[in-house]
């Protein structure tokens, strides 16, 4: 089993990408965890927001096998604390042999088919970030959820 974030755009931002690499190398003691991340659209000028989101949607798709789980990062989502995230993580790993894809959209959000295909939602909060910042939050996050389960001395409760 592996976890991999998938995302929309690269990383630019120097300090984004610097803490996304250190909590992907930390996060990779204890699972196979990559960051994948699709091309942004060239020459969007032209299209609606609903025509992006179903062309960043069928790229989306198309990286995701039919036999992953697949979890939206999405405003709309579930929240979590980050002990309860970590049971969450702890049961998507025992109940499921099954690869979990966590999806970063583009800056317009997923179109009717990646949420038709999805299998949950979760939300970081609900505030609104930059695309880039919820990477590396998010990847800190799911590094914190895996040193509760091992018990390490990481998160402060």
């Amino acid at each position: 089993m592996r976890i991999t974030l998938l995302t929309v755009g690269k990383t630019d931002v120097d300090w984004v990408k610097s803490g996304l690499e250190l909590y992907t190398s930390r996060l990779k003691h204890y699972i196979p965890f990559d960051v994948v991340c699709l091309p942004e659209l060239k020459n969007v000028s032209a299209l609606s927001k609903d025509q992006i989101k179903e062309k960043e949607g069928s790229m989306l798709l198309k990286s995701i096998k039919n036999s992953d789980q697949v979890i939206l990062l999405d405003e709309r989502g579930k929240m979590f604390r980050s002990v309860e995230f970590a049971k969450y993580i702890q049961e998507k790993l025992s109940h499921s042999s099954s690869d979990i894809v966590f999806v970063i959209g583009g800056a317009y959000g997923f179109s009717e088919e990646v949420y038709n295909r999805s299998n949950g939602k979760i939300s970081l909060s609900p505030m609104t970030f930059s695309h880039q910042m919820v990477r590396t939050i998010f990847v800190e996050q799911l590094y914190r959820a895996f040193t509760i389960l091992k018990g390490e001395p990481y998160h402060h409760e």
